[in-house]
């Protein structure tokens, strides 16, 4: 008798304990924390390197008399007085600008760049024809060179943001230091060449230029920004420039009494670029 009624203690008691440790205050987890996600914005000042392909476009030169000099008789009457020239090569530089995004996220975009870029566009093209048929083997020979040592711009940009995504229309000055030469020589059969006319520049043109491109902002997060504080920035762009036309002088190149000025070759400096850019982008986001 004395057992079960110790048994039936002890199961009141373990009952009676669980009811009060039911009745005691729960500790619960703390309700999360929302921290909004900071939009990202343009806005601010960048700077970056660039490289890419550049291109003239499809020119002819024509090389004409002036001051009735005869001229036309070496030059246009047998065909040398034409030449079609194309130039092509690799540019690389840097840029540098700033933009204003009116709306964080998604929105338009405004900003100014200068950049500019080595280029290494050159072409020498000679086109010959005889003098007199083919007898006597005289042979006239116009030759014409055209280079792009540099091209510079100063432009405006104006784009729409996708939030990291940039696409974006740009336009503005150009200059770019251009060299042009050209020159005509006569040549016959065991008689040292001659040099007939030649003349040339080397100076600073200015122009415009016009194209767009698209551009992504790197998260803060990725391995290649390794400024977690700002952006780094990826474009591709098309840049159309166009540095004008000129004439170049070509003058009596040797000792027979002649105008002093004989004929005038016309060049014209126009073509384009396709570039990829890396930009660091100051700021604290």
């Amino acid at each position: 008798m004395y057992k079960i009624l110790l048994g039936f203690g002890t199961v009141f008691g373990l009952m009676t304990g669980a009811a009060s440790a039911a009745d005691l205050p729960r500790r619960s987890a703390p309700p999360p924390v929302f921290v909004p996600v900071q939009p990202f914005t343009w806005t601010g000042f960048y700077a970056g390197i660039q490289a890419g392909y550049a291109f003239s476009d499809q020119q002819t030169i024509r090389t004409t008399e002036v001051n009735g000099s005869g001229v036309d008789l070496f030059i246009s009457r047998i065909g040398t007085g034409s030449l079609s020239s194309r130039q092509q090569g690799f540019a690389v530089g840097g840029q540098a600008g700033y933009n204003y995004q009116l709306t964080p996220g998604s929105g338009l975009v405004f900003g100014v760049e200068t950049d500019i870029a080595y280029t290494d566009l050159d072409k020498t093209r000679r086109v010959s024809g005889p003098l007199f048929g083919g007898a006597g083997g005289s042979l006239i020979t116009n030759t014409t060179r055209q280079s792009l040592d540099f091209l510079g711009t100063v432009r405006g940009r104006l784009g729409y943001a996708f939030d990291r995504v940039l696409v974006y229309g740009t336009g503005g000055f150009a200059y770019g230091n251009v060299r042009t030469e050209s020159s005509t020589t006569f040549q016959v059969a065991a008689i040292p060449t001659l040099d007939l006319y030649a003349g040339g520049i080397d100076r600073l043109e200015t122009g415009f230029a016009y194209g767009g491109g698209i551009e992504y902002a790197l998260p803060t997060e990725s391995f290649l920004n390794v400024f977690r504080s700002s952006a780094v920035t990826l474009k591709v762009e098309y840049l159309h420039y166009d540095l004008n036309k000129r004439n170049v002088s070509l003058v009596n190149a040797n000792a027979f009494p002649r105008p002093t000025v004989d004929a005038v070759s016309r060049f014209r400096s126009e073509g384009s670029v396709v570039r990829v850019g890396l930009n660091y982008k100051f700021g604290t986001y």
